[in-house]
C-alpha cells in the first residue's frame, strides 16, 4: 500500500521552512500531497489560486508531490486522498501544544490517522510566513526566506497595493 502524506498549510506565502519539510516528507513518504487551505478567516495575503501557483512553482522539482486546494476538515480530505499521514512542521517548542492539541482532535476524528511532526533545519527555523509578510511589506530582503518566484510574486502584491490607495 502506497504511503501517502497530506502537508497542510495556508502557504501565504510558501516559505523555505515550507519547502524544506516537502523535502524531507519527500524522502520518507511515497507521495506527499500538499493541501493549501482556502480558509478566509485567516484573511491570506494571496487568493487560493495565487498560493497553489506559488507552491507548484517552489516544489515542481520534488517527483513525489502534488499541491491540491482544501476547505474542509484536515480528516476528510486525509480519507479523500486516501492518506494515512499529516504532516506538521515544529519549529519550537512553543508550537507544540498548538499542534498536539490539533494531532490529538484529528486522531479523535480518525483513530488510523497519523500525525508526524517533523522540523526544519536550522537555518529556516524562525522562518514563517507572517514573518515573510511583514518583512515584505516595509520593502524588505526576503531572498533568503523564499523562493526567487514568491519573492517576485510579494512585490508585486504589495506594489498593486500599495498603487490601489
Amino acid at each position: 500500500m502506497k504511503k501517502i502524506a497530506i502537508y497542510p498549510g495556508t502557504f501565504d506565502p510558501i516559505t523555505n521552512g515550507h519547502l524544506d519539510l516537502v523535502v524531507r516528507a519527500a524522502q520518507i513518504f511515497d507521495e506527499v500531497v500538499i493541501a493549501v487551505s482556502d480558509n478566509p478567516r485567516k484573511n491570506p495575503l494571496f487568493s487560493i489560486e495565487e498560493r497553489i501557483d506559488m507552491v507548484a512553482e517552489v516544489v515542481k522539482v520534488i517527483p513525489n508531490q502534488r499541491v491540491i486546494p482544501f476547505n474542509d476538515l484536515l480528516v476528510t480530505l486525509v480519507e479523500r486522498e486516501n492518506a494515512r499521514f499529516i504532516i506538521r512542521g515544529l519549529r519550537a517548542v512553543s508550537d507544540f501544544d498548538y499542534e498536539f492539541q490539533l494531532a490529538s482532535a484529528n486522531r479523535r476524528l480518525n483513530e488510523s490517522v497519523e500525525t508526524i511532526f517533523l522540523t526544519p533545519s536550522e537555518s529556516n527555523y524562525f522562518i514563517s510566513s507572517s514573518l515573510v509578510r511583514e518583512i515584505s511589506y516595509y520593502d524588505g530582503d526576503i531572498s533568503s526566506f523564499v523562493s526567487p518566484h514568491v519573492k517576485s510574486k510579494m512585490v508585486g502584491k504589495w506594489n498593486a497595493r500599495r498603487a490601489e490607495k
